[in-house]
Order: C-alpha cells, then structure tokens, then sequence
C-alpha cells in the first residue's frame, strides 16, 4: 500500500490556488468591476446617461427583445407584421451576436456603434407597425413592438456598455476611458 505524504511543499512555479471572496464566485449578469470589460467611449459625450444596468444583464435583455419581436411577427400571420417582426427581430439577434461583449459569439461590431444601433433598431420596432400600416390589424404584435422598442431605448439610456476586446473600426487604439475609478 503507497501513501502520500500529508504535505507537498509547492515550488515557486506550481500554481496555487487563491480562494476568491463569496462576493466575487458570484457576480454573474451583474458584475460592474473591470473584468466585465473596457468601458465604451460616451456616444455624443453623454449617452448612456448613468452606468446603472451591467453590460452583461443589457446582452441578455437584448436577445430577449430581439426573440420577443421575432416570435411576436411570426405569430402575427402572413403579411407585413410577420415580415417586419421577422426582419427586425433576426437583425437584433445578428447585432446581439456579432458585438464585442461577454455574451456574443464574434466580436466584430464595437460596442459604441452597438449602442448606437440600439436606439436606431428601437425607433424602428417602434414605428413599424404605423408606418408599415399594420397596428391596427396585428395589436399584438404592435403591443409587443411598443413595449420592446420602448424598454430598450430606456435600458440603454442606463447601461454600463462595456467592449470584452475593444474593437475598432477605422481606428488602430483600443477603447479606453483611462483607468477604473477615474
């Protein structure tokens, strides 16, 4: 029968593992410290209005308004609802996967023009349904468009948009505001 010694000393190179406080295991969605990312660059020099909502709770919200305006035009019928909820709901989805942040599966698009597509993309679930002429036909779609174009626009007026890389278009410099806490 072999037996192990009770106590191995580590040399200087072995990794040793350091406990983390019960606070950092579990931060999660809403984590706000600097390993949730590079602060994005303020979109005209003061959107978002305060950092409340964490980047990470925002990716999830996004996917969910997007799907909810994806399943509200498929349920809507054939026609100009199902189309534009089809339209619009898969271009929020492409956006949500393809920006630079935590919960994305590429990160191409920055997370300022992100930011910037999210007011646009909200303005236009918003009007859709009147300027397509179908809110009176499909209100539960156009309820759906409301409510997501509307509480979008409003979570990003709050959130703390944060680039996991820093991607840039058109510039060599990675996004930074300079250091945390300044």
């Amino acid at each position: 029968m072999e037996t192990k010694p009770a106590f191995v000393k580590k040399t200087p190179r072995e990794a040793v593992r350091v406990p983390t406080s019960v606070r950092e295991r579990h931060k999660g969605l809403m984590d706000t410290s600097a390993a949730a990312g590079i602060p994005a660059m303020p979109l005209l020099g003061v959107l978002p209005l305060r950092r409340l909502i964490p980047q990470d709770l925002h990716s999830v919200l996004d996917y969910q308004g997007a799907l909810s305006v994806l399943g509200a035009g498929l349920m809507a019928g054939p026609g100009l609802a199902r189309t534009a909820g089809v339209v619009l709901g898969l271009k929020g989805l492409g956006v949500s996967l393809l920006t630079d942040y935590r919960l994305s599966l590429r990160k191409l698009i920055p997370i300022e023009v992100h930011e910037v597509i999210d007011y646009v993309w909200s303005l236009g679930v918003i009007a859709a349904p009147f300027l397509l002429g179908y809110s009176r036909r499909s209100r539960w779609a156009t309820g759906v468009n409301l409510f997501v174009g509307v509480t979008t626009i409003l979570g990003s007026l709050f959130t703390d948009y944060r680039a996991q890389r820093g991607v840039q278009w058109g510039r060599s410099a990675v996004t930074d505001l300079g250091p945390v806490g300044a």
